[in-house]
């Protein structure tokens, strides 16, 4: 099975400002409109309506889904981000209505795709190529990627970011962030500053694709010797700012091992959770974006193929020593030593009162429960998530909490949760006390 292409229907992306906010505009009016009609036509059957129920109703979640895949770029980015980092705060509505933009296949009609290939290519670039596929076979929120074939007859796979993104970026996630406000998907109260800003920092490095390829290049090398993945190559002459080229891998969703015998389950997972261990205390350097799209499998060697490197952030030293000594703390299970570790990392201050300490205390408690067995942890029979979650809304709506933890510790909890929810997705079953041992 090969990577599957997604829909023939092309959607120009509005490429300025003026233009994506005047969409967004017509988002926020036919979920207003939306709302009225609903209202009146329950009004007009003898039922009270309640508000949130017109804001989330069917209806008005397709007006938002559209709207978003339609925009692309840091509109579309910021639904997909909320709905894997914050679905264990937000609503569960929002969890699955935003869920549906991560496999968002529209793309750039041929014309359009056409004039941003000949600004970065200049014309006459077809001629570089025996065939170039306009269909593309994947396309996401920032760009699409096509399938061509060299005149040497090299097999490469060319993203192409879509026109505009980058210069819209902060507007388009300050502008989202108001519509989920105003439409009451995001619980009053709750503080999602540092998330918009992670996202603009991180949409801001994903429009880069020069430094997307230098850290292709980067993690090609740190993983050369792995039995475990596998990496594109960057295709230098074919890449700029707005286009990477890279060479084209056959490989199958990483879902797909969700039907494949227990030990090989148990083996990608053990990777995955292993690679998480590496970029934080090895490497200094993390793939933020833990987006299943971007984890693939070949079917020959069973290796995980990575994709997208465009969310990657440093790893100061100093974080890396201050996670070390939570990590051992964790597993030796002292309870004082855990609560200096977490005040130094940021999770709370010295000021935060000590009911509110022993609150986000016991929640990374049972966040590392699963390290302190020796014996294998069942993802997928776990209610950990569950209970996580009903921890999280309890912490975050309460009011009196106003410390918010670092923002950079935000891109290690979101690559983490990604990666269990994977594992669990994988049914897998690992030893991670074993795994992380050898890590402290």
């Amino acid at each position: 099975m090969t990577q599957k292409p997604v829909t023939p229907q092309g959607a120009s992306v509005p490429t300025s400002r003026t233009s994506r906010l005047l969409h967004l505009g017509g988002i926020t009016a036919g979920i207003a409109g939306g709302v009225v009609a609903s209202g009146v036509s329950q009004l007009a059957r003898g039922k009270r309506p309640a508000l949130p129920d017109l804001v989330l109703s069917p209806a008005n979640m397709g007006r938002l889904t559209s709207g978003l895949s339609h925009m692309r770029g840091a509109a579309l980015k910021l639904g997909q981000m909320l709905s894997m980092d914050a679905g264990a705060v937000l609503s569960p509505q929002l969890s699955d209505i935003l869920a549906t933009l991560r496999d968002d296949a529209r793309h750039m009609p041929p014309k359009q795709l056409q004039t941003v290939l000949n600004a970065e290519w200049g014309a006459g670039w077809r001629g570089r190529f025996r065939h170039f596929d306009v269909r593309p076979f994947a396309a996401a929120s920032i760009g699409q990627v096509h399938r061509a074939r060299t005149l040497d007859g090299r097999d490469i796979a060319i993203k192409v970011q879509y026109p505009g993104i980058q210069a819209s970026i902060d507007s388009d996630v300050n502008n989202i962030a108001a519509l989920l406000r105003m439409t009451g998907l995001v619980p009053k109260g709750m503080d999602i500053a540092p998330l918009l800003d992670s996202a603009k920092r991180q949409l801001h490095a994903e429009a880069d694709y020069t430094a997307e390829a230098a850290n292709l290049r980067r993690f090609g090398d740190l993983l050369a010797q792995s039995d475990g993945f596998v990496l594109p190559q960057v295709q230098p002459e074919l890449s700029t700012a707005r286009v990477l080229a890279m060479s084209y891998i056959e490989s199958d969703p990483v879902e797909a091992l969700a039907h494949a015998p227990q030990h090989i389950r148990d083996r990608a997972a053990m990777h995955l959770v292993d690679l998480v261990a590496r970029e934080l205390f090895v490497f200094g350097a993390m793939q933020t974006d833990p987006n299943f799209a971007n984890f693939r499998v070949q079917a020959a060697t069973g290796r995980i193929v990575l994709l997208d490197f465009g969310a990657v952030q440093d790893i100061p030293p100093q974080l890396a020593s201050g996670f070390r000594v939570l990590l051992n703390a964790a597993l030796d299970g002292g309870q004082d030593r855990i609560r200096r570790a977490m005040l130094d990392i940021g999770y709370f201050g010295a000021a935060t009162s000590p009911h509110h300490q022993d609150l986000i205390q016991r929640m990374f408690e049972t966040a590392v429960a699963p390290l302190r067995q020796d014996t294998p942890y069942d993802f997928g029979t776990s209610d950990l998530l569950e209970r996580l979650r009903d921890m999280g809304l309890a912490i975050g709506t309460d009011r009196d909490l106003m410390h918010v933890p670092p923002a950079s510790t935000l891109f290690l909890h979101r690559k983490i949760g990604g990666i269990y929810l994977l594992a669990a997705r994988l049914r897998a079953r690992v030893n991670l006390r074993h795994l992380v041992e050898r890590y402290r």
